[in-house]
């Protein structure tokens, strides 16, 4: 996987920076795994803007992705490589023994042909899910569920895996890619390997337009605007200072919103750390 620099004949071209797409393997989807995604706009069932800086872009359709891997002990073999509009890593398209096929988050370094399989007792390979008690010491996983069944909820974005530190009677101790480190269930199942299209975060849009595509409109600076719109807004020239907030006054920086009487803090071993290099 890379990434491609165009020559700039168009003065869109001259600062993108875009991926070369070189592990995908096909561009058309499996049609069972689709279903229709509607757009809101940003708007509410009242016709309300609720949410602002969306709208437009193009047409997608979700992909139905397998997160539970809960057809244990079968057999399954890669057929694709796929990219997915929806998320930011690529999807692989999977066939079981019985001839059932389902979307995967794909692994960094999985092939076409590749043979994978879930459940426990199983060998901890690259694409493999196997509970937490069952995987070595230090080895990178993803796809981590927080309860047993729910399916994965932690490392699913782009190039993210955490590591398995400690495996203890009943629990397991995490690193996640915030700096975090957690207790987690041990019979918690988890994919092993990091999460592909690591690439992802050195992309160039290279022009607004392509913005417009992925549904994001533009975004007006608080600082630019008036007193009445915000209140970063006013002042003489470009003012600086005053602590950053949100349009309705809450604190962007510094604020707690962890609830301090949360079950899962017992389950919290070390705070991430903030920007500031705090807890």
């Amino acid at each position: 996987m890379g990434l491609k620099r165009l020559k700039p004949i168009t003065p869109g071209q001259r600062f993108r920076v875009s991926n070369d797409y070189s592990e995908l393997t096909t561009d058309k989807p499996e049609k069972s795994l689709l279903v229709t995604l509607k757009k809101s706009g940003g708007r509410n069932n009242q016709g309300k803007m609720t949410m602002r800086n969306i709208g437009g872009g193009h047409k997608r359709k979700y992909r139905i992705i397998d997160f539970k891997r809960d057809k244990y002990n079968i057999t399954a073999e890669v057929l694709s490589v796929e990219y997915d509009p929806n998320r930011t890593s690529y999807i692989s398209l999977v066939q079981y023994e019985d001839g059932e096929k389902r979307y995967i988050i794909a692994p960094d370094g999985i092939k076409v042909g590749q043979k994978i399989v879930s459940g426990s007792g199983v060998t901890p390979d690259v694409g493999n899910a196997l509970p937490l008690n069952e995987i070595p010491q230090g080895t990178e996983i993803h796809n981590i569920e927080m309860a047993p069944g729910a399916g994965a909820k932690i490392c699913r974005g782009t190039g993210s895996s955490a590591i398995l530190k400690n495996i203890e009677d009943k629990y397991c101790v995490i690193k996640l890619p915030s700096g975090e480190t957690r207790m987690i269930l041990s019979v918690c199942m988890a994919t092993v390997g990091k999460v592909s299209n690591s690439e992802h975060f050195n992309i160039n849009l290279g022009k607004a337009g392509r913005s417009r595509w992925l549904g994001r409109r533009p975004r007006t600076r608080p600082a630019a605007m008036n007193p009445v719109d915000h209140p970063l807004g006013g002042g003489e020239g470009k003012s600086k200072g005053g602590q950053p907030m949100s349009r309705t006054g809450i604190y962007s920086q510094g604020q707690k919103t962890r609830t301090p009487k949360k079950a899962s803090n017992k389950y919290i071993i070390e705070r991430r750390k903030n920007k500031r290099g705090t807890n």
